[in-house]
């Protein structure tokens, strides 16, 4: 069921992101609701439909009621982006998320293995996982690590 109209407001958010940085966003939103084998397939070399494919598993029908509802929620109140389609039932095993350039796939597990999405793209390239930014700011040196000594200081 279309929930927003060709040339509407998704069109007009989505040129000021790229589809990378808004797969990567459904990822991590995912990610904030613990969806399981989180994957981000660039399927631009292989596809003309879309750019990437995220994928991502729950557990059960309401984990993945609970990761749509975070990568729906957080897209329309961060960014003001609404999924042009939303296909599948909520209340089912698997809900497909349209953002024109990127395509989100959340499933159970067992529709996830039944249905073998990255075995039908394995041609697709795989995005890394970025680093969360305290994981890099430790890498850097920049972490400011508070210890029973310096918590001891400042109290």
């Amino acid at each position: 069921m279309p929930v927003n109209p060709p040339g509407g407001l998704l069109e007009c958010r989505l040129k000021n992101m790229d589809s990378k940085k808004l797969a990567q966003l459904c990822r991590d939103y995912a990610d904030n609701k613990k969806a399981e084998n989180l994957a981000v397939l660039d399927v631009r070399k292989v596809s003309s439909v879309t750019d990437f494919f995220v994928l991502a598993s729950g557990s059960s029908e309401p984990h993945v009621r609970a990761i749509v509802e975070e990568i729906t929620s957080k897209l329309r109140e961060e960014h003001e982006i609404r999924a042009r389609a939303v296909d599948g039932s909520r209340q089912g095993t698997w809900v497909v998320l349209d953002y024109f350039d990127v395509i989100v796939h959340v499933m159970r597990q067992d529709t996830r293995d039944l249905y073998d999405l990255e075995g039908l793209w394995s041609d697709a390239a795989r995005l890394k996982a970025a680093k969360p930014k305290a994981a890099k700011a430790i890498k850097s040196g920049n972490a400011k690590v508070r210890t029973k000594k310096t918590a001891a200081k400042t109290s």
